[in-house]
């Protein structure tokens, strides 16, 4: 489809965005992202974030949009692009909350020198990150390594792993990086409990 989403009327241009995802998912988001992220970048920029947590932010919203709009669960009232700012603003507010809970503290003379690997082998970051996912099970382990360690598309993913769609496989990444991702804030809150 050639014509814009954002000047169709809302009920109209859902369901001509959710027949666009289907038809061209790649395309259709790629789209979206050139078009709505340069706004969420600034907004995340001017409140005190970067560029990458201005991408984290915007790629859940993406995943929000996506499911709703292709569940048939989204009834958009404004732009895509608008919904996609609303939902990475919340988010971000969100982020900030949860930053302003858990602050970083004061890095001190102590901090400056790193230790030695041999003196403290789970002080690597990559290697802390790989046992929280050690810990997930072995088809979110598979899910997760494949997507963003071997970059494998979600369609192979979905048919090596027996799930029955690609939407299926997409929602289980999504729900394994969430638990992950707990898993991760939770051993930062309480670092003295693991």
């Amino acid at each position: 489809m050639t014509s814009s989403v954002s000047l169709l009327p809302a009920p109209l241009a859902a369901a001509s965005l959710a027949e666009e995802l289907r038809a061209d998912r790649t395309g259709t988001l790629t789209r979206l992202y050139h078009r709505t992220f340069p706004m969420v970048r600034r907004h995340v920029l001017e409140r005190g974030g970067t560029t990458q947590d201005a991408k984290d932010v915007f790629q859940d919203a993406l995943i929000v949009f996506y499911e709703k709009t292709v569940s048939g669960q989204l009834v958009l009232t404004c732009s895509a692009s608008t919904y996609l700012v609303g939902v990475s603003r919340n988010l971000w507010q969100q982020e900030l909350s949860r930053r302003n809970r858990l602050p970083l503290s004061e890095l001190n003379e102590a901090h400056a020198q790193l230790p030695d690997a041999a003196d403290t082998p789970s002080a690597a970051p990559a290697l802390a990150v790989l046992e929280y996912v050690a810990q997930l099970g072995e088809k979110c382990q598979r899910l997760l390594l494949s997507f963003y360690y071997f970059q494998q598309p979600l369609e192979q993913i979905a048919a090596e792993n027996n799930y029955g769609t690609v939407r299926s496989a997409t929602v289980q990444k999504f729900k394994c990086l969430e638990r992950l991702r707990k898993a991760v804030r939770q051993a930062v809150a309480f670092p003295a409990a693991s």
